[in-house]
């Protein structure tokens, strides 16, 4: 996992959002267009969004780094490294995007792919064992995500995300390895403590659900 390079292409990128300030007016274009289903619970819509957009942004290298812990210690490694390198590529050389779509913009939407492979990687999990490898609802976020990056680009990129998932159906072997049962043995009934320092990314910017939703 090339993390340090990741973190490097997001140094770059909010120093170039501080002279440049093009995620900021995108965001202040996308307030009146924000959702029913979502509220934005500060006074400063935008201060909301823009400190959501570099939380979501920023976390992508450490999520990649402790989801290669988990999976090393569960010994599902061979199933989940395929996800974080796609993840990590998107990030390092990411294909022809809008043009607005530079700086802290794109990598915008570089995170909303890597969270949504993280979120697939876990619903997998989930379904297989019965607890998620990442104690984390990851729902919100790229629900939040989805809008800022807009429609058409978001489903394409979910669209990745679900050839790479029937892809890496194969490699759900490992699930059925010793290793990884006594792994489950283990950790039933508890959360790994990589996870738990981490709060909701939308409620801590002030986004949450409304009420009606």
């Amino acid at each position: 996992m090339r993390v340090s390079t990741l973190r490097q292409c997001i140094s770059q990128a909010f120093f170039h959002e501080e002279k440049t300030h093009c995620l900021e007016r995108h965001l202040k274009s996308h307030i009146s267009n924000f959702p029913n289903r979502l509220k934005i619970t500060k006074e400063n819509e935008l201060e909301s969004l823009k400190k959501f957009a570099m939380e979501y942004i920023h976390h992508v290298p450490d999520f990649l780094d402790s989801l290669k812990q988990a999976s090393i210690k569960a010994g599902i490694e061979e199933h989940v490294f395929p996800f974080l390198r796609i993840a990590e590529e998107y990030f390092i050389k990411p294909p022809k995007l809008p043009n607005d779509h530079i700086g802290l913009m794109a990598l915008m939407d570089e995170a909303y792919l890597a969270h949504r492979l993280f979120e697939e990687v876990n619903d997998r999990y989930i379904a297989r064992v019965g607890m998620p490898l990442i104690p984390w609802d990851m729902t919100l976020a790229n629900v939040v995500a989805h809008q800022l990056v807009g429609e058409e680009l978001a489903n394409e990129l979910d669209e990745k995300v679900h050839q790479t998932v029937n892809q890496m159906m194969p490699a759900e072997q490992n699930y059925d390895s010793q290793q990884f049962k006594q792994y489950v043995e283990e950790e039933q009934g508890n959360t790994t403590s990589i996870w738990q320092e981490w709060p909701c990314l939308g409620k801590a910017a002030g986004i949450d659900w409304a009420l009606s939703y």
